[in-house]
Parts: C-alpha cells; sequence; structure tokens
C-alpha cells in the first residue's frame, strides 16, 4: 500500500514538472535590440514586461544602433527595434524591416562632455580639447555609433572636428567610450548624460554638448522576428507610463 501511495506522488510530481516544462517551453519569445545606451534601462523594463506578461520571455540585445541594423539586414530575428537616433530608424524603415505605424519616439537624451574623476582640466567646453595637454578624446566611430555623430556634428560646428583628429580614440559604442575614461585610459570623451550618471564616480561631466540635432530615441515593431503581436505590446509598454516611470529613472527625458 506505501508502495503504490508513494508511486502515486511521484507520477503526480512528475506529472507537474511536466507542465512546468510545458509552460516554459510555450512561453513565447521576444527579440529587442536596443541602442547600447539603453541598457540598464531595458534590462529593468524587460523584468517589469514579464512580470506582466508571464507567457513571454524578452530576448534583449544591445550595441550601437547601425551594427544592430546591420544585423536586421541580415536576417537576424527581431521583434522591437530602439535606436538612439533617427536616422537609423530612418534606414530601417526604408529597407522596410520595421513596421511603420508602429514606430514611436520614446526618449530623450543629452551629449555630454566627460573627464576621468580625478582629472585635473579645468576646461569648461568642448575648445578646451584644443590644449596641448590633452592627448586622448574618446568618441564614438560616426560611421556606427550615433553619439559620434552627434559628437562630430557639434565639433564640426565648433569649428574643431578636423584639429583634433590625432586624439580621437574610437569607440565601438557610447559604452566603450564610458569604460575608456571611466579607466582613466583618455583625457575627455563624449557620452550621454544617462551613461555618465551610471558611471556614478568614476567620471565628471564638464558640459551639455550643443550644436547636434536632438538626442531622440525611437523605438518600432521590427519585421525580422516572428512575435509582432507581443512586439506591440512591449512597444506600448515602454512608452507608455510605466516603462516611461523606468526611463525615467535611469535619467531619461520623455520624448516631445
Amino acid at each position: 500500500m506505501k508502495s503504490l501511495r508513494k508511486l502515486s506522488c511521484l507520477l503526480v510530481a512528475g506529472a507537474l514538472l511536466s507542465c512546468a516544462f510545458v509552460g516554459q517551453a510555450l512561453a513565447a519569445e521576444l527579440y529587442v535590440s536596443g541602442a547600447a545606451s539603453l541598457t540598464n534601462a531595458f534590462d529593468e523594463a524587460k523584468a517589469a514586461f514579464e512580470k506582466k506578461n508571464p507567457d513571454v520571455k524578452v530576448l534583449t540585445n544591445y550595441a550601437a544602433s547601425n551594427p544592430l541594423l546591420k544585423q536586421m539586414q541580415e536576417g537576424a530575428p527581431v521583434d522591437v527595434f530602439a535606436t538612439a537616433d533617427q536616422q537609423t530608424m530612418d534606414k530601417a524603415q526604408a529597407a522596410k524591416l520595421i513596421k511603420p505605424e508602429s514606430r514611436k519616439n520614446f526618449a530623450l537624451n543629452d551629449l555630454v562632455m566627460i573627464v576621468p574623476a580625478d582629472s585635473k582640466f579645468t576646461f569648461k567646453d568642448v575648445k578646451g580639447l584644443c590644449m596641448d595637454s590633452v592627448k586622448k578624446i574618446a568618441v564614438g566611430n560616426p560611421d556606427s555609433v550615433p553619439a559620434g555623430r552627434y559628437t562630430k556634428a557639434s565639433l564640426t560646428k565648433a569649428g574643431i572636428w578636423e584639429k583634433l583628429q590625432p586624439k580621437y580614440i574610437m569607440a565601438a559604442s557610447v559604452r566603450q567610450a564610458l569604460d575608456y575614461v571611466s579607466r582613466g585610459e583618455v583625457d575627455a570623451g563624449f557620452v550621454y548624460r544617462t551613461d555618465a550618471l551610471k558611471a556614478g564616480g568614476k567620471v565628471k561631466i564638464v558640459s551639455i554638448v550643443e550644436g547636434h540635432d536632438p538626442v531622440l530615441y525611437p523605438v518600432a515593431v521590427a519585421l525580422t522576428g516572428k512575435n509582432q503581436a507581443d512586439g506591440q505590446k512591449f512597444v506600448d509598454f515602454i512608452t507608455g507610463p510605466e516603462g516611461q516611470a523606468i526611463l525615467k529613472k535611469f535619467g531619461f527625458s520623455e520624448a516631445k
């Protein structure tokens, strides 16, 4: 009798475990590709979204916006695409990689010039980078990194982009530029305000950099994946009150 009860318990436990595995297996996967500067905010948004949608598993991929676009062009499965600039999203739309009607601007950021926390430099604006004592400047590669394009536009307007060429240390993403400055490997760098805030006491913000288009982030449902329905849910979430509160927590401003 005891053996029968034990066998019965094992069968029930096995059935429950089997159901759990089936539930996990049936969870829809949602692939989200986001600009590197969105990493921390989107990681928290992902957890909040999954809590509200337990039948969805969000898989995130972060990099500079242009490489993310290239991945989509090469067939990478993406259900949601979020960039740090309008230009990259325009290219995705022209290539019919996103649903145009789903496209929304959802966050604003600032480009800032930073120096290592222990820096002795006292310059107040970008013209100070022309000093001979400034040897290395971290800049996102303008060919692939939106922050680099914003930087190039600003320094070009200031009339010093070409003059500073020998000093540039090109970064593959804005987060890499931040790392160079945080580790003291360069004298200054250009990142987003949200990145500088993330670095805490490792860097100092010298100034907000002007002379470029607004750092306005768009998001859209992508067409290279297989889950447009949940993709739209994520877009609605990140542009809704809860998603906006998370973005604000990480230093982003509301898109206007």
